[in-house]
């Protein structure tokens, strides 16, 4: 039995990173950039009021640290003005927030310290040379990398390349993840399942955890296991797809059927791996881009158990990210568990912080069973235990794996 170890670093070794592609910089988010974005200029563009008050020589308010100091007001500057002004010695002109500053002016003076008189304004305290003031490359000069190559693009670096002029920009982009269910049980969820049917679960649960590691999805639903039918699909998929996922026949005489349909297309290396749930199942690398390709179990949770554990740290190394992992943490165990002798236990669980000293507890939810998808829906974790153990007592500290997307 292939260690979760070993079966993880085989998969890993797969990893390809989709050529860069560049795309509007409101379709960036989530992704890594992949070229140094030179700002062409700077930021703020111009010297520019950052508060509303009045622009002045500093030098002609020094006074008003002695007594009030009146100055005539000899225009007005509104945000987006395009109109130059020049401010002799001894005026002011009224500025709203984002006015670029008169010729001259190097100070403003909030309206707090002055009587706001539209036509002669009363400064009633002095102001130093700079001061209300957002200068020009004070944020970011010409010439200065404004998005690092490698870096992940959020927010606030959309908001920075929208700043200095960037409409788009060129990303790691996500990969492409084709879903597919296999089994003649399955009917789709828009149907009444007849008697010994069952809805088609996987391709659903599989695409959504797909999405939620950064991928692209295409969810092709259910596949005949009819060994052209599935070749064929299969086939083309390995053209559009970056990883392809098939769920069902992992094992027993439908493994059988699958690595025959799909064997002059690559090695499916079904095998058995140390941990629970999800021990039977394969990899490959399929068609001439030797493309990663998974079959995994058809029971839900073993497949979305093994895909947590072994598909999405592909999907996110194959986005760049340098730790493709979940975070993990130490949590205290509230109630006991029992695990399978010589596999990895990754069971289904509620992290909780404990209100007294906000240490981490874990609470397993229901048994062990890979049947139960309910409690599964209802974890935020995975609950670690190592392959020599097979029991945890409570109060003893485990290995917690986060589910959630903070994570």
């Amino acid at each position: 039995m292939r260690s979760v170890d070993e079966q993880l670093a085989r998969v890993l070794s797969a990893a390809v990173r989709p050529a860069p592609v560049r795309v509007a910089i409101s379709e960036a988010q989530g992704l890594l950039c992949a070229e140094e974005v030179v700002a062409e200029r700077a930021l703020p563009g111009f010297d520019q009021a950052a508060v509303d008050g009045y622009a002045v020589r500093s030098v002609d308010v020094q006074a008003a640290a002695e007594s009030p100091v009146a100055l005539p007001v000899v225009g007005e500057i509104p945000a987006g003005s395009r109109q130059p002004r020049r401010l002799q010695p001894g005026q002011a002109v009224r500025v709203v927030t984002g006015a670029p500053l008169p010729t001259l002016a190097d100070a403003v003076v909030p309206l707090d310290y002055t009587d706001d008189n539209p036509a002669k304004v009363t400064v009633r305290q002095p102001v130093p040379s700079a001061a209300f003031v957002r200068r020009t490359g004070e944020d970011v000069q010409t010439g200065d990398v404004a998005v690092r190559r490698g870096a992940p693009i959020g927010a606030a670096q959309v908001g920075l390349l929208a700043a200095v002029g960037r409409n788009k920009v060129l990303v790691h982009p996500r990969p492409r993840v084709s879903l597919i269910s296999v089994g003649e049980e399955l009917v789709d969820v828009d149907r009444t399942p007849g008697q010994g049917q069952v809805y088609d679960v996987n391709s659903y649960a599989l695409a959504a955890a797909a999405r939620d590691a950064g991928a692209e999805v295409t969810r092709v639903g259910i596949v005949s296991s009819d060994p052209r039918r599935l070749r064929e699909v299969v086939e083309g998929r390995l053209l559009l797809s970056e990883i392809v996922v098939i769920a069902g026949g992992a094992g027993g005489s439908a493994g059988e059927e699958v690595r025959r349909s799909l064997a002059d297309l690559g090695v499916l290396d079904v095998t058995r791996v140390a941990m629970h749930p999800g021990s039977v199942q394969g990899f490959g690398r399929l068609g001439p881009d030797q493309v990663p390709t998974f079959v995994l179990p058809g029971n839900p949770v073993s497949a979305l158990v093994v895909f947590e554990v072994l598909v999405r740290p592909l999907i996110r190394a194959a986005l760049g990210k340098h730790n493709p992992h979940r975070r993990t943490v130490t949590a205290s165990l509230l109630s006991p568990v029992t695990s399978v002798k010589g596999r990895r236990g990754f069971l289904r669980a509620q992290l909780l912080r404990d209100p007294d000293n906000g240490s981490y507890l874990v609470q397993p939810l229901g048994t062990s069973g890979s049947h139960l998808l309910a409690s599964l829906a209802e974890a935020n974790c995975l609950l670690l235990v190592e392959d020599d153990v097979m029991e945890v007592a409570v109060g003893e500290d485990v290995r917690v794996s986060f589910l959630s997307q903070r994570a």
